[in-house]
């Protein structure tokens, strides 16, 4: 078997193909094109887009040639797959600032410059946006019998509650996306999700009806699941975003290092590059050694080193270390904002301030007897330090860089003051 294909098994990553004895023989005789379209859905990517980026990234490693279709058109349609009802509408301008963006996300993976298999870049809105109703309706539609559109999972799924004509063309505008690029391209397999083998299968079918003697090919990838049955890449702050303003990359890496135990083998064969010899190393120091979180360290650290670099990879071990030891005067003022981003927080514009006030203002004691009394008990930690003055005042001196200053109460209960 073809050594990239053999990997992907390895890896758990193949969930259908519609011909694996054609592809391997393909991919072990040429460079292949291959392509994922990316709908522009938000002005960010998020986690759940890794399996299939990466994916790309692995076939561009083994010599084959990517191509990263950003969806400007169908991203203005919405893509019934998995949703339950109905997306709201972008409006275009909003769709072409956000499909910028996702352009530039998918450049810190795919090497657009590589000799010999550089990734291309494409975007749907220049070949859906010129189309006539008529051209669409007798050239593409004629193609798309009704009955087999309907037998789709993804529109099967929306018949109870309701599907729009627009979403329900969704699959027609996709299955046009594999046209042209094979048609320009030579492009002969896409991969996605495993809700869009419906689109891949109606876009392959098209293909056949069209051009004569074509070949061409999908594969899905494994739905990304958690053992314990909540939904990857959600936490209690909503999704986990690869844009760095949105997930900081401390919070990003947080996100991976709390990986359950059952899940860190496979996130690593998931999301990382690293071989089945360390991979199956890891593996055995969760079985005999879980309290080390190993596997937990090597995967938060490739992944956040993968998506947003090895500076800010140091800045987040760096934060989580300096919380960990509670040395927070290690930490620098961006580095605290990072940190602290989801504590509560207070602003003051006293430069000097009484610290039991302080207690009473910022919500951190609920009146100044029970400042005192915290004080008095070695309660309270500014900046990690144990502050046991009831007289003490809070000023400039105990600011990082003039504009924070985080206060503990007891061990856990961290609260940040911003100094205007």
């Amino acid at each position: 078997m073809n050594a990239l294909l053999e990997d992907l098994k390895y890896r758990g990553l193949i969930n259908q193909v519609t011909d694996e004895e054609g592809l391997d023989k393909l991919l072990s005789e040429e460079q292949v094109k291959l392509y994922c379209g990316f709908d522009p859905t938000a002005d960010s990517l998020h986690i759940g887009h890794l399996l299939p980026i990466l994916t790309l990234k692995r076939f561009q490693e083994a010599g084959h040639q990517p191509i990263a279709l950003v969806g400007g058109a169908t991203g203005l349609i919405g893509d019934p797959s998995g949703k339950k009802q109905e997306r709201t509408l972008n409006e275009k301008e909003t769709v072409k600032q956000w499909s910028e963006r996702i352009k530039e996300q998918l450049s810190r993976f795919l090497d657009f410059e590589k000799e010999g298999n550089p990734a291309i870049l494409a975007n749907n809105y220049d070949w859906i946006g010129p189309l006539d109703v008529i051209t669409f309706l007798r050239d593409i539609g004629k193609s798309f019998g009704i009955n087999h559109m309907l037998a789709k999972e993804t529109v099967q799924s929306r018949i109870e509650t309701g599907i729009s004509f627009t979403e329900f063309s969704y699959m027609i505008l996709q299955s046009y996306d594999f046209l042209k690029l094979y048609q320009t391209y030579d492009c002969r397999l896409q991969i996605g999700g495993s809700d869009q083998w419906g689109n891949i299968t109606s876009g392959l079918e098209l293909i056949r009806k069209t051009e004569e003697n074509a070949k061409a090919y999908g594969l899905t990838l494994q739905l990304v699941t958690k053992a314990d049955g909540t939904k990857f890449g959600k936490t209690e702050g909503g999704a986990i975003w690869l844009d760095k303003e949105k997930t900081s990359p401390y919070e990003f890496y947080q996100f991976w290092i709390n990986t359950d135990d059952r899940d860190v083998i496979k996130y690593l064969k998931y999301f990382t590059f690293l071989s089945k010899e360390e991979i199956e190393q890891l593996a055995e120091e969760v079985k005999n050694a879980p309290e080390k979180r190993s596997a937990q360290k090597a995967l938060a650290e490739e992944v956040t080193k993968l998506v947003h670099g090895e500076e800010a990879l140091k800045q987040a071990v760096k934060i989580s270390e300096a919380l960990f030891s509670g040395n927070i005067k290690a930490l620098t003022a961006e580095e605290i904002k990072q940190g602290f981003k989801d504590v509560p927080s207070y602003e003051t514009t006293e430069n000097e301030i009484g610290l039991v006030d302080l207690l009473v203002q910022a919500k951190i004691s609920p009146s100044k007897r029970q400042a005192r009394e915290d004080i008095g008990n070695g309660a309270i930690y500014i900046n990690g330090e144990r502050v046991q003055e009831l007289d003490y005042i809070v000023s400039e001196k105990d600011t990082i860089e003039g504009q924070f200053a985080v206060i503990r109460r007891g061990k856990k209960k961290y609260f940040l003051i911003h100094f205007k």
